[in-house]
C-alpha cells in the first residue's frame, strides 16, 4: 500500500478502537439504568462479562481466519458483527435478549480488538514507528472513552439507555467503507489449512470454563464444578490436538519462551485489577452519591485523559527506561487507585474519587503499550500474530473471570447486608443503582442501603489490590535482571 492507503487504513483501525472505547464507558455508565429497566441486578456482572466471553472464544479464531481470508476481510466481518450486536442491544426487550446481543457484539469485538495490532505488526516494520501507532490506537480508544460518558450520560438522561448503543452504527459503517476502498491486503501465496477440530475444542473449552465462572453464585455449586472440569478435559484434548495440527490455532512453542510467559502473566493480573476501578467507579457515583448517569460517567474522564498522555509518551520514555521500570510505575499507580478506593468512605468527595481513579489510567497507558511491543519482540516475527492475539486473549480472559468474581463478591455482599433486614429487599437494591429509580425508595432507608453497597465495592477493591501485589512479584521475577534490549532503533 502507498502512504495514503496506509494512513486511511490506520484511521479505520482507530475507528474500530473508537467504538470499543465508546462501548466501555457508555456501557459502564448505562449499567445502572439497564439493570433497573430490565430488572437484572443479579446479571450486573454479566453485562460486562458476556461481552468479554464473546471476545474470549473468538480472539484465537480471528487470527487464523485472518490468515485464511486475509486480515482485511476478517476485520470487516468483525466490524459487521460488532455493529449488529450493538443494534440488537439497543432494541432489547429483556435482559436475556440483551445478553445474547452482547455476546454477538463481543464476538465482533474479539476481531476488532486483536486484528488491528496484528495488522500494525505487519504494516509498520520499524519498532519505534509501530510503538507510535500502538499509542495512536490506544489514544483513539481512550479519546472515545472520554466522550463516552458525556454522550452516553446525556442520552440516558435525555432519552433512554437504548440510544447509547445506536451510536456505533455510523462509526462502524464509516470504518467498513474505508477498509473496502483503501485496504489492499497481501494475498497469501497459499491458503493455510484451518484447524477446525482444534478451533471447536478451544471454543467449547473456553465457553464451558467461562460459563462456569459466570454461574458462581447463580447456580448450584455442582453445576459450576462440572462445567469447569469439562472445560479442563476439553482443554487437554485441545493441547493434544495442537501438537499434531499442521497449522495450530495456538502454537504451543510460544509457551516455551520464558520472557513471553512473563508478559502474559503481567497482562493477566494487571488487567484483572484494572477492570474493578473502571466498572465500579461510575456505580459508586450513582448508587452511593446519588448522581445522574451523566455525572457518573464523567468520573472516568480523568482516567482516560491521563491514559492517553501516558500511552503517547511510552515511545519516548522507553528510550531511557527499561520495560521493568515502566511496568513497575504502572503497577504502583494502579495500586494508588485500588487502594485509594478501598480506603475511601461514603463521605469522600467526588473530586477526590476521580483523582484517585485517574492514577490507574497512567498504569494502563504505560503497561499496555510497553508490554504489547515487548510481546511482539519476544515472540519474533514468525509467532508475532499468534502471540499478539494470545496476549489479547489472556487480558480478556482475566477481565472476564474477574468481572464475574467481582459480580459474585457484590451479590454476596448485598445478600449478606440485607439477610437480617425485613425492610430492604434485593429489588430495592436494584433501584438504588439508578438515580432516577432511587427517588421512589423510602428515603430513610437509603443511608443503610448505600452502606451495604459500599461494603461490596470495598471488598472488590481489596481483591484488585491483591492482584497488583502478585503482578509486582512477577515483574521482579521476569524483568528485574533482564538486560534491556535496544528495541527502538
Amino acid at each position: 500500500m502507498d502512504k495514503k492507503q496506509i494512513t486511511m487504513v490506520t484511521i479505520a483501525l482507530m475507528l474500530g478502537n473508537v467504538m470499543a472505547g465508546l462501548d466501555g464507558t457508555i456501557t459502564n455508565t448505562a449499567i445502572p439504568a439497564i439493570v433497573s429497566a430490565l430488572h437484572g441486578i443479579q446479571f450486573m456482572g454479566w453485562i460486562v462479562a458476556i461481552y468479554l466471553l464473546g471476545m474470549s472464544i473468538s480472539i484465537p479464531i480471528w487470527t487464523k481466519v485472518g490468515e485464511k481470508i486475509t486480515n482485511k476481510l476478517a476485520f470487516e466481518i468483525a466490524l459487521i458483527l460488532f455493529v449488529l450486536g450493538s443494534t440488537l442491544e439497543g432494541i432489547a426487550p429483556n435482559i436475556y435478549f440483551f445478553l445474547v446481543a452482547r455476546l454477538i457484539m463481543g464476538i465482533g469485538g474479539g476481531g476488532m480488538g486483536s486484528l488491528p495490532y496484528i495488522i500494525a505488526g505487519y504494516v509498520f516494520k520499524n519498532i519505534k514507528k509501530r510503538t507510535q501507532i500502538l499509542g495512536y490506537l490506544t489514544a483513539s480508544f481512550n479519546g472515545a472513552a472520554i466522550m463516552g460518558p458525556l454522550i452516553g450520560g446525556y442520552l440516558i438522561d435525555a432519552l433512554s439507555w437504548h440510544w447509547v448503543f445506536y451510536i456505533n452504527i455510523p462509526i462502524g459503517l464509516l470504518a467498513l467503507i474505508i477498509c473496502l476502498i483503501f485496504y489492499k491486503p497481501v494475498t497469501p501465496k497459499s491458503s493455510p489449512v484451518f484447524d477446525i477440530p482444534g478451533a471447536i475444542l478451544l471454543v467449547i473449552s473456553l465457553l464451558s470454563f467461562l460459563m462456569g465462572i459466570q454461574l458462581l453464585g447463580l447456580a448450584p455449586n455442582w453445576v459450576v464444578v462440572l462445567s469447569i472440569i469439562c472445560s479442563l478435559l476439553l482443554a487437554s484434548l485441545f493441547f493434544y490436538r495442537e501438537k499434531q495440527a499442521e497449522n495450530p490455532i495456538i502454537p504451543l512453542s510460544i509457551f516455551k519462551k520464558r520472557d513471553l510467559n512473563g508478559d502474559f502473566l503481567l497482562f493477566a493480573f494487571t488487567w484483572g485489577a484494572f477492570i474493578a476501578v473502571n466498572t465500579y467507579l461510575p456505580m459508586w457515583a450513582q448508587a452511593l452519591l446519588g448522581m445522574s448517569a451523566l455525572l457518573g460517567g464523567m468520573t472516568l474522564i480523568p482516567n482516560s485523559v491521563v491514559e492517553i498522555i501516558a500511552s503517547q509518551t511510552v515511545a519516548t520514555i522507553q528510550e531511557h527506561l527499561r520495560t521493568f521500570t515502566l511496568v513497575m510505575i504502572g503497577i504502583v499507580t494502579m495500586m494508588i487507585s485500588s487502594g485509594g478506593m478501598f480506603l475511601a468512605d461514603l463521605k469522600t468527595p467526588l473530586w477526590l474519587l476521580t483523582t484517585i481513579a485517574a492514577f490507574s489510567g497512567i498504569g494502563v497507558g504505560f503497561i499496555f503499550v510497553a508490554l504489547q511491543v515487548k510481546v511482539q519482540i519476544d515472540a519474533g516475527m514468525k509467532d508475532m500474530p499468534t502471540a499478539t492475539s494470545t496476549s489479547y486473549l489472556i487480558r480478556i480472559l482475566s477481565q472476564t473471570m474477574m468481572s464475574a468474581i467481582y459480580g459474585v463478591i457484590m451479590n454476596l455482599s448485598l445478600e449478606h447486608g440485607i439477610a437480617h433486614r425485613t425492610d430492604i429487599r434485593m429489588t430495592m437494591m436494584n433501584k438504588l443503582s439508578d438515580a432516577k429509580s432511587a427517588r421512589s425508595l423510602p428515603q430513610h432507608l437509603i443511608p443503610d442501603m448505600r452502606q451495604i453497597f459500599h461494603s461490596g465495592i470495598k471488598e472488590i477493591m481489596l481483591v484488585s489490590f491483591i492482584l497488583l501485589i502478585i503482578a509486582t512479584v512477577f515483574n521482579f521475577y521476569f524483568n528485574w535482571k533482564k538486560t534491556p534490549k535496544k528495541i527502538l532503533k
